[in-house]
């Protein structure tokens, strides 16, 4: 596999413009702040994020592809049923070696506060909007030129753009480490949502629409809202 000095650019420029519109985001939650109890902190970042991304995709409209339709018919059971089956198992292994090394299971701090409705909400729906936005909608389809290159695994050609985004994704949730969250939690969020954001990036780059992304992630957040529920009874 080769790769052009053009090819290396664009993936520089793309991984360093999300980067720069994640870093923005996160410092916006720390200096900003709602006088609204039932807005999370968080929300401020989803918002900047959400906003940057789209001002970016529309600057940049020509290099970036972005395109979002209501999928068609059965073709999202798939998607679906691939995102909740790795949520599923990530979560159950990853529980498991913890609990081996006896070490205490973790929730992430942001959601131990919230209530379910607020889960679904913020968590359910616009965080899994706001990601996607900036690391399918934007970063994927600015390395569509890239996706050339990739590589095969379990007979199902991944592109580089795919792994790029994956990767950068995964890489963002490092940021827990600034709440304090111990190890075990910090590798389970990291090997979670780059898995998770390898099926997103697929099956939008498969089906040439970023709604496909959203809904994959919105089914690897949905057992936040079931636990949130779970935790009210």
């Amino acid at each position: 596999m080769t790769y052009s000095m053009k090819d290396s650019q664009r993936g520089v420029v793309g991984v360093s413009i999300t980067a720069i519109i994640f870093i923005i985001a996160t410092l916006a939650s720390v200096k900003v702040h709602f006088e609204n109890p039932f807005i999370p902190g968080f929300a401020i970042s989803l918002t900047v994020q959400l906003l940057l991304t789209g001002i970016t995709i529309a600057v940049m409209s020509k290099e970036v592809n972005y395109k979002i339709n209501t999928p068609k018919g059965k073709t999202i059971i798939k998607p679906v049923l691939l995102a909740l089956l790795a949520t599923i198992v990530i979560n159950l292994v990853m529980t498991g070696i913890t609990k081996l090394m006896g070490k205490p299971i973790e929730t992430p701090a942001a959601l131990a506060k919230l209530k379910p409705l607020q889960v679904l909400i913020f968590v359910f729906f616009y965080a899994s909007i706001a990601e996607e936005f900036l690391f399918r909608g934007f970063l994927l389809n600015y390395l569509t030129p890239l996706g050339k290159h990739g590589i095969q695994l379990f007979k199902r050609r991944i592109s580089l753009p795919v792994i790029i985004s994956a990767m950068a994704f995964g890489a963002a949730h490092l940021v827990v480490l600034t709440t304090g969250a111990g190890d075990m939690f910090v590798v389970r969020i990291v090997i979670f949502t780059t898995l998770l954001g390898a099926i997103a990036g697929y099956y939008q780059e498969k089906n040439d629409n970023h709604a496909y992304a959203i809904i994959v992630h919105m089914t690897g957040n949905s057992l936040a809202v079931i636990a949130s529920l779970t935790m009210v009874s």
